[in-house]
């Protein structure tokens, strides 16, 4: 199964995720991005929020379960 993740130590908060993708993507109590769900990991908006992603701090991965 698939997964969202963003590198805590990597995301600056600068809100291109949440402005792009609020279904996938919070801003967490510290002010940076957190995922919301890992539902519909094909989404294009969710393709172009990784891209856009100005520290690439933003990935899906691969569980093993």
């Amino acid at each position: 199964m698939s997964k969202i993740v963003v590198n805590q130590d990597a995301c600056i908060g600068c809100g291109a995720c949440v402005g792009i993708d609020e279904e996938h993507f919070q801003f967490n109590d510290d002010g940076l991005s957190s995922v919301k769900t890992n539902e519909n990991l094909d989404s294009e908006n969710l393709k172009t929020t990784i891209s856009a992603c100005p520290t690439q701090a933003i990935s899906i991965e691969e569980n093993a379960e």
